[in-house]
């Protein structure tokens, strides 16, 4: 016997296209509310970056030619990189070339900047998203299972385990991790990086251990900031009356509590992916990759100024756009971030 599917009746499709309707204007909100905050956050961002050329008083013509370089060189070579016009045109011309993609040329090999960062950046967001996954999974387990067990041994061991990784130095986690894992068991490359276009299984043995050398902070802060949302969900009234409604354990936590408890967690990790891809040099050097925060700290050294410009607008565009990713997570996710509380 077959059965076949109630037709869509009129009232069901208006009430189908108002869901949709309300679901798109409450995303647009958010844009626009993220957009009114970020643009000019971007702009005096980059016009502050902008400005470290002065500040630093390094030129091209002492990057090239030396110290001892003659002032008709110096005034040659700033010629050439149109620094001897005004400041705020240099601005201009910058800041628009920034909005079409073109970060500039280096000073000291004249390669273009935004290769060299798209080169070193893959390295890096690879080892970051991979250290954020691992993170958010192990610390919304621990925190999890510590506001549930909350005041028991459970509860103490997580709290006391998570707050001994929360000050492990990731350079010194990396160390451990190539000596024993690497090493001395031989279960990951010790250094390296292999594109994921040549392996998947290859690309991802040679993240691993960077990532979780990486992801010992996010698992504490996940972890703490999740226990304490948790523990403060399950007082509030709505829990309570839920309880006399007769509703089980699971819906009251997933319905209820979980979803009131992820806002401040979820804003945790708005500061923590652009975190993980800047703060990732020590790492790079200990695993030999070519990373991102190699990249800006040679560039840095070697006072090639428009190369650490391209890397701070970068870090700049990585924060906005995670954060932007955030809030509409939230948005979508939390009740409360809906009424605009």
């Amino acid at each position: 016997m077959t059965t076949t599917a109630p037709p869509v009746t009129p009232v069901r499709r208006r009430v189908a296209v108002a869901g949709v309707r309300h679901a798109a204007g409450r995303v647009l909100a958010v844009l626009a509310r993220s957009a009114a905050v970020f643009a000019p956050v971007f702009l005096v961002a980059t016009f502050v970056t902008f400005a470290l050329r002065s500040l630093s008083g390094l030129s091209p013509a002492r990057v090239q030619l030396g110290e001892e370089a003659t002032p008709e060189a110096i005034e040659r070579v700033e010629a050439q990189w149109g620094l001897d016009r005004p400041f705020l045109t240099q601005y201009g011309d910058w800041f628009t070339s920034v909005l079409h993609g073109d970060l500039g040329t280096s000073w000291v090999n004249g390669a273009d900047i935004s290769t060299l960062i798209g080169l070193g950046l893959g390295v890096s967001l690879s080892v970051a998203t991979f250290a954020l996954i691992i993170g958010v999974f192990a610390g919304f387990l621990l925190g999890t299972v510590a506001a549930l067990r909350r005041t028991t041994v459970i509860d103490r061991t997580i709290t006391g385990f998570v707050t001994v990784i929360s000050v492990m130095p990731a350079f010194v986690v990396g160390i451990v991790l190539v000596s024993v894992l690497a090493v001395g068991l031989g279960l990951f490359p010790s250094a390296g990086y292999v594109p994921a276009e040549q392996g998947a299984g290859a690309w991802l043995a040679h993240i691993t251990l960077p990532a979780l050398a990486l992801s010992f902070d996010v698992v504490a802060d996940v972890a703490r900031q999740l226990r304490s949302s948790l523990v403060g969900a399950y007082q509030e009234n709505y829990v309570t009356g839920a309880v006399v409604r007769g509703l089980s354990p699971r819906r009251i936590f997933f319905t209820h509590v979980l979803r009131n408890a992820l806002g401040p967690t979820l804003a945790t990790l708005g500061q923590k992916f652009p975190a993980l891809v800047g703060a990732s040099v020590v790492t790079e050097w200990i695993f030999g990759l070519q990373g991102f925060g190699r990249f800006a700290n040679d560039s840095a050294q070697a006072g090639d100024v428009p190369a650490v410009q391209g890397v701070l607008v970068v870090s700049i565009a990585l924060v906005v756009s995670f954060n932007l990713v955030v809030n509409l997570v939230l948005a979508h996710v939390t009740p409360a971030s809906r009424r605009g509380v």
